[in-house]
């Protein structure tokens, strides 16, 4: 199937969900379209894959996808980039460039922010400071408190993008990293809580900057069934209230769709992560009436 109409084809079969109570069947010809964009764990994969890889024959790669985000931005110039950590590690192009390329890339791509993941401590909190200057985006992480680190005032709690007169509130949540990485590789980064950094952040947006759109890009991982207590994005989703979105990575999983989740309050939100490797490009169109009222639909397009 060509690349154009397979597009067609997967946005038709697409989530639809209504967001303020409120359906897409509801919406006209005044309605601003918004769309979201999202990546997670790369894992520094630049080529697509070869015709003879078992799993992911010609998927994936950078070309195809800077060729997808061209077609969406042209189509709806509204619209936003995301990438959700683990943008390092897992090809020789890491090894022997340190990430520098990666960042580059993310640059040409035209990315508006990323949060970090672990495997972006591999080469030391160092190592990632070193590649910053690379990285014409903007780095989003409100639960890794890096004041006593290199990396202090170089990420963001949270960033406001204005799109369109809608104001898109982006904050950003990682795993605990001790036990999981080299306490010599994060320093003296502090892990906070990330349940209530998610609290403080969404009443900061929705209070404070009048956001009309939350999203928060997070990195714990999609779901943990057998561990109650440890942090995931169907946990956070269900346990706060005023997130419209959640960007996830980690678990590499691979989602056709986003998840349908109901928050604190009843209403609905999304939860989606495209697995890994840069197979997938997440899509999703929230849909504002004149009152602001939201609806939304999404798919994982194959790159």
């Amino acid at each position: 199937m060509k690349r154009r109409k397979f597009l067609q084809h997967t946005v038709t079969a697409s989530a639809l969900v209504g967001l303020s109570g409120i359906g897409l069947q509801s919406f006209d010809s005044s309605t601003k379209k918004i769309t979201i964009l999202h990546t997670n764990d790369v894992h520094s994969h630049i080529d697509p894959f070869g015709p003879e890889d078992g799993r992911n024959p010609n998927k994936g790669g950078v070309a195809r996808r800077a060729g997808l985000i061209a077609s969406v931005r042209k189509e709806n110039p509204n619209t936003l980039l995301l990438d959700a950590g683990d943008i390092f590690q897992g090809t020789p192009y890491f090894n022997y460039y340190g990430g520098e390329l990666e960042f580059k890339l993310m640059s040409m791509l035209k990315y508006d922010a990323a949060t970090i993941g672990n495997h972006d401590f591999d080469n030391g909190i160092q190592g990632l400071y070193a590649q910053l200057p690379h990285a014409k985006f903007d780095f989003i992480s409100s639960n890794y408190d890096f004041s006593n680190t290199i990396m202090d005032m170089h990420v963001k709690p949270y960033k406001v993008f204005k799109v369109d007169g809608i104001r898109v509130g982006v904050f950003g949540l990682g795993i605990e990293l001790a036990g999981l990485v080299d306490k010599n590789m994060y320093k003296e980064t502090k892990y906070l809580n990330p349940l209530e950094i998610a609290q403080d952040m969404t009443s900061v947006l929705k209070e404070k900057e009048k956001c009309d759109l939350i999203i928060c890009l997070s990195h714990l991982g999609y779901s943990y069934k057998d561990l109650d207590q440890k942090p995931d994005d169907l946990k956070i989703a269900k346990a706060t209230k005023d997130i419209d979105l959640i960007i996830g990575g980690h678990t590499h999983t691979f989602l056709d769709k986003p998840t349908i989740v109901r928050n604190s309050v009843g209403k609905n939100m999304l939860v989606n992560q495209v697995g890994c490797y840069g197979i997938n490009l997440g899509k999703i169109d929230f849909y504002f009436d004149l009152d602001k009222n939201k609806s939304a639909k999404g798919v994982s397009i194959i790159v």
